[in-house]
């Protein structure tokens, strides 16, 4: 299977989960919200940097991998790299809360994350979702 294979699959993955999100919202599931947008953001980063043709880390924040390599994304990602890291990184951060809570004040995940969190989240998603489609739109870098 080729890099570009994986990318465009990656991207069938993170659009299934871009609906869940939206589930878990209408649910009320704040916490399943900011886990499953860190999982999606993952998979974009990571997605993102097998299309332009390098092996993703096998850890959940690919930010600075993605910053080593700028030189190999179109411009729309080089002028948001900073954004688009800053913000995997505030979802991994929160991942270990949403999965398990606050286990030194036993505070559950579903008591942890506000609705404005969840939504911040989503916009997150769907944001770097649009960047990620124009990027398969391109032409591969030579090197895939």
């Amino acid at each position: 299977m080729t890099s570009r294979k994986i990318a465009r699959d990656y991207l069938a993955k993170v659009e299934a989960r871009a609906e869940a999100l939206r589930l878990f919202l209408a649910r009320g599931r704040y916490d399943d919200v900011v886990r499953e947008a860190h999982e999606a953001i993952e998979l974009l980063l990571k997605g993102a940097l097998r299309f332009v043709g390098i092996d993703p880390p096998r850890r959940h924040d690919p930010g600075a991998v993605l910053l080593r390599h700028l030189d190999r994304f179109p411009s729309s990602w080089r002028e948001r790299a900073p954004a688009i890291c800053e913000a995997a990184e505030r979802l991994f951060a929160e991942r270990g809360h949403a999965f398990y809570g606050d286990e030194d004040d036993l505070v559950p995940p579903s008591e942890l994350f506000e609705r404005s969190e969840a939504e911040e989240a989503i916009d997150t998603v769907d944001g770097l979702l649009a960047l990620y489609r124009e990027l398969l739109a391109e032409e591969p870098p030579a090197t895939t």
